[in-house]
């Protein structure tokens, strides 16, 4: 199956009980509010709807998952191949015996903080200060406030490229500082956490807390995907000859990037390893930015700060690639 008949022609794309939907538009979809649109999304019912999708699709051809575009640039050009768009079904939390909370993939963070607090479980109230949804702090370790996703998984579920259902253990994952090793290759569809005994007071008082951090620290407000690049290890900085709790925002305002725009996007003066779109930004304007950062903090102190947003899809018309100059 070639990636021009998945995009084009409905025929070639396996029968399943959701949807499908040509040149669907992602713009509006993203946190960031700017891309073009998805050559096919599917929309599956469900964990066996999508089985079904994946065992009939070409296991080589482009895929990418929707979630609700939190930390991912949707370029401008759009999204190649099939777009998988995930939906009710997947956004479930339950609260189990022995401090366990299971939730599917498209379940907020925040929305997991809150119930396991009202449910008296403690553990999992850093999530609240995680932009997104478990299926992309699953794929990445995402962390806030000390804490990661990789301290308190028991197991996940996902699907691998046949369709076939895995259920794996925190050690399958390879966890790393914002890395999974077999992330890039599996659809996420439900994690199990481990919690502890607490009282819900304190849980809830504790989500408050990091809310106001949050409020005070970061554009929370604006058009925007949380933070931008991961931080350098402790042995990149000392090779660096910087104190080893420099961070991404520290090594960008050192090179002057804080309110620095191109076009509609800028870093902002609140926190600047975050981007936003002041509200005409491309998705290139966003991307030029980071890269323009990257370029900065390479040339003054040789360190290479990696994207923790996501870039997918296609450049437009025009628009030459970015990444490639520092790699």
């Amino acid at each position: 199956m070639s990636e021009l008949a998945v995009s084009t022609d409905q025929s070639n794309l396996p029968d399943i009980r959701g949807s499908y939907r040509f040149d669907a538009a992602l713009g509006a979809k993203g946190w960031f509010k700017t891309g073009g649109t998805a050559d096919v999304m599917v929309c599956p019912d469900d964990v066996a709807d999508l089985q079904t999708f994946l065992a009939g699709y070409d296991a080589v051809a482009p895929l990418h998952i929707f979630g609700v575009g939190s930390n991912t640039i949707f370029r401008d050009g759009g999204l190649e191949g099939v777009t998988v768009k995930l939906g009710r079904a997947f956004n479930t939390i339950e609260i189990e015996d022995g401090g366990y909370v299971r939730c599917g993939a498209l379940a907020l963070d925040m929305n997991v903080a809150n119930k396991a607090a009202q449910a008296g479980i403690g553990g999992l109230s850093f999530l609240s200060g995680i932009p997104g949804t478990v299926g992309g702090a699953l794929k990445m370790n995402a962390g806030a406030y000390g804490r990661e996703v990789v301290n308190t998984l028991e197991s996940l579920k996902a699907l691998d490229r046949q369709g076939d259902l895995l259920t794996l253990s925190v050690d399958d994952m390879h966890y790393s500082y914002r890395h999974s090793a077999p992330g890039q290759e599996l659809l996420f569809v439900e994690a199990l956490f481990k919690g502890h005994a607490a009282a819900p007071d304190d849980l809830r008082a504790e989500i408050a807390e990091i809310k106001q951090k949050r409020e005070n620290s970061q554009p929370i407000k604006e058009k925007t995907g949380g933070s931008t690049f991961a931080n350098p290890s402790a042995e990149e900085l000392e090779s660096a000859g910087l104190a080893t709790d420099w961070g991404a925002w520290r090594l960008i305002d050192a090179v002057g990037g804080r309110g620095h725009k191109i076009g509609g996007a800028q870093m902002p003066e609140k926190h600047c390893n975050f981007m936003i779109n002041t509200g005409t930004a491309t998705a290139f304007d966003l991307e030029c930015l980071g890269e323009e950062m990257r370029r900065r903090v390479f040339e003054k102190f040789g360190l290479k700060l990696r994207w923790e947003i996501r870039r997918q899809g296609r450049y437009a018309e025009g628009q030459a690639p970015l990444d490639n100059w520092i790699d």
